[in-house]
């Protein structure tokens, strides 16, 4: 059976520079979902989010771009907005976890909130021809919360559902409910697609057993830290490439460079890729000793010696 697989958005993560480099040099993401615009009231655009979603920098990438906000007039200014940029899609985060977002009533702090939903989306489909999409979790406090939404949402032409299959409360902790995603497939008309702890190529064929309907799966914090997992899985194979380490290097020079441009001073440009390498780690023989050794760099001169020893010892 043939799937899609996409890649889910991760504030601080995905940006367009991660997109291309990995599109670059792995493949095997069909299509990818920018991190969320948020307006905080203001229907201004910030350039970082304007940058990230300019067509030329995202060539030859399926991009969709996502909104977080519990406002009608904020989903309508984006809708317009990434009309104009081109997109015909806007997918609507209700699953983002954090404390900061969901005590304001958004991402999955949103999804008890039926009301609220229904008149965002009544507004979208009668003002605006942009296709929606929903990104969301099962709940917040629990995974039945879903269950009073997907009548709502079976009321509308959305294009799909996207299910991170962990309530808000989790964040990222504990395991994903399995049997919670399966009523969600018997409780709607719509298309669904499975997101949560995709993260080897055994992990997915599982998860494909398991849910056999389903033909979109997006995987997340999966990506950052296995950037060659969407080609294995394509592959069916558990095999890595010989060239395993010459790949990743080049991936991470391309983003460092990008970031070394885009960002200003040294303490910057080290908090963005030991972020990245708290992920990146992962796929190392020693993970724990390589984010130990990349945590302790304090200059850029030290960083770059400790990645080409830590690449060259693989």
């Amino acid at each position: 059976m043939s799937f899609t697989l996409l890649s889910s958005p991760l504030q601080g993560f995905t940006d367009f520079r991660f997109r291309n480099a990995i599109n670059k040099y792995f493949g095997g993401i069909d299509t990818y979902y920018s991190p969320y615009i948020r307006l905080n009231g203001k229907l201004v655009i910030k350039s970082s989010y304007e940058r990230d979603l300019l067509p030329e920098n995202n060539v030859g990438l399926e991009v969709i771009p996502q909104v977080i906000t519990n406002d009608a007039e904020e989903f309508l200014f984006v809708a317009k907005y990434v009309r104009q940029l081109g997109y015909k899609e806007l997918n609507w985060n209700l699953g983002c976890p954090y404390p900061m977002v969901t005590k304001s009533g958004m991402g999955s702090g949103l999804i008890s909130n039926t009301e609220k939903i229904n008149h965002i989306l009544d507004r979208a489909h009668s003002e605006t021809d942009i296709i929606v999409s929903m990104k969301m979790r099962l709940g917040y406090d629990t995974t039945e919360e879903i269950l009073d939404v997907l009548p709502i949402l079976d009321t509308y032409p959305l294009k799909n559902i996207a299910i991170h299959a962990r309530i808000g409360k989790q964040l990222y902790k504990g395991g994903v409910h399995l049997d919670a995603f399966q009523q969600c497939i018997d409780n709607t008309k719509h298309k669904l697609y499975y997101n949560g702890d995709i993260t080897s190529v055994t992990g997915f064929r599982k998860m494909q057993q398991r849910f056999p309907s389903i033909d979109h799966w997006m995987i997340g914090r999966g990506l950052i830290s296995d950037p060659f997992l969407p080609s294995m899985i394509k592959n069916d194979s558990l095999e890595y490439p010989k060239n395993k380490m010459e790949l990743f290097n080049a991936f991470h020079d391309t983003l460092y460079e990008g970031y070394s441009e885009s960002l200003s001073g040294q303490a910057h440009i080290l908090l963005k890729m030991h972020h990245l390498w708290e992920y990146f780690s992962v796929i190392f023989s020693n993970p724990h000793k390589t984010y130990k050794n990349i945590k302790k760099t304090k200059s850029i001169r030290n960083y770059e010696a400790t990645v080409k020893e830590i690449i060259t010892k693989e």
